[in-house]
């Protein structure tokens, strides 16, 4: 799988652009601010509908544009599909497969496979549990596109009882009677919906997690192992999460029954996917606060390569984009991550300083300057 051509309009800093691609390792070398991460945050849009900078689509039109197009052939065992994706802020994307009709944009995911990594990815292990949830989902919807009618489901349930412990709350509050009729049917819909994305979260980790240990050994000798381990909210920490899904749905009714109170009491829903937590361990230390920094980049960075590992084992390779990354490493993390990369199907390098990219990946290189992209 690779990506052969890439078209935009009024994307980011591009009126225009047009990109011809081939198999192997392509570096975009550029100062900051040139526009050569809009080239690969494009690319991951087409995989992924969302970008790894922003979380609104309104940034990815060009001031004054009123929309965005991201025009894109990827070439997959041998056949050629295009996908063709509408930004419009405000209003709904639209897409199109192989210039057909326009569609959901949904129906493009599974096309194309990326794993991105880039400086932002750091937080996978300083931030919190939001961004490690994020990963597991996203991975989730990469490997399954279907996955993500789930997370949409379950967050549109959540949102509906959020919004009715919120006005109980309130009531509560002002010493009146909240209507909590229809709470008990928010409670089902929501373990319901929310053991199948914890059953998929819980299936995927213990998959990944070999695949973290083994990437973290192969980048650094500091630390280790690398261990994630999840959390859950409905489950006493030390406490075995169940693996039935139906088993699953019982155990988050139960917790939501039992932190009823509190939920009135703040208005919110504490129980559920949502609240879940991915530990991160080295060694004998949890990795948040006590990782160094060499430490820190090594384990997100094992993250995005057991991603990769993962869905290289699916069958296909997905395009591997590296934006900004070997600047943040010392000499011998980028050795070793340029020996791990190397011989994926596509690679996608962006660098301010072409010096800093590791002669294990030469390739072709495009030079980005003021929102021009010229071959070298």
């Amino acid at each position: 799988m690779y990506v052969s051509h890439l078209q935009l309009a009024d994307f980011r800093s591009y009126e225009s652009a047009l990109l011809q691609l081939e198999p192997g390792v392509s570096v975009f070398v550029g100062s900051n601010g040139q526009g050569k991460t809009n080239l690969v945050e494009a690319i991951g849009y087409v995989a992924t509908l969302g970008s790894h900078r922003v979380s609104s689509d309104t940034p990815l039109v060009r001031q004054g544009a009123p929309r965005s197009i991201i025009s894109a052939k990827v070439v997959r065992d041998g056949r050629d599909m295009m996908v063709d994706l509408e930004i419009n802020p405000g209003r709904a994307n639209r897409a199109r497969v192989n210039r057909g009709s326009a569609g959901r944009p949904r129906d493009v995911l599974g096309i194309l496979r990326t794993v991105l990594f880039a400086p932002e990815d750091l937080a996978l292990v300083k931030g919190d549990p939001g961004e490690r949830r994020r990963f597991l989902d996203e991975l989730l919807v990469t490997r399954a596109p279907r996955m993500a009618g789930v997370r949409s489901d379950y967050e549109r349930v959540l949102k509906q009882r959020n919004a009715l412990l919120k006005s109980a709350s309130a009531r509560m509050r002002q010493r009146a009677t909240p209507d909590l009729s229809t709470l008990e049917v928010w409670d089902s819909h929501l373990a319901e919906t929310g053991a199948e994305l914890l059953t998929a979260r819980l299936g995927l980790v213990e998959e990944l997690r070999p695949l973290i240990a083994h990437s973290y050994a192969g980048l650094t000798d500091s630390g280790g192992p690398a261990v994630p381990t999840y959390r859950s909210s409905a489950v006493p920490e030390g406490q075995e999460i169940p693996r039935d899904r139906p088993q699953l749905v019982e155990v988050l009714r139960e917790a939501m029954a039992e932190a009823r109170d509190r939920e009135l009491q703040r208005g919110i829903s504490l129980v559920g996917p949502h609240r879940d937590e991915l530990h991160l361990q080295l060694g004998d230390l949890p990795a948040k606060g006590y990782a160094s920094q060499g430490e820190s980049w090594s384990y997100a960075l094992s993250f995005k390569l057991a991603a990769f590992e993962l869905l290289r084992a699916d069958g296909d390779d997905p395009v591997l984009i590296l934006d900004d990354v070997f600047a943040e490493l010392d000499a011998e993390r980028r050795r070793r991550l340029a020996g791990r990369v190397r011989d994926a199907e596509q690679v996608l390098v962006t660098a301010a300083v072409g010096e800093d990219i590791p002669k294990e990946l030469d390739g072709a290189r495009f030079g980005v300057r003021e929102g021009v992209v010229e071959s070298e």
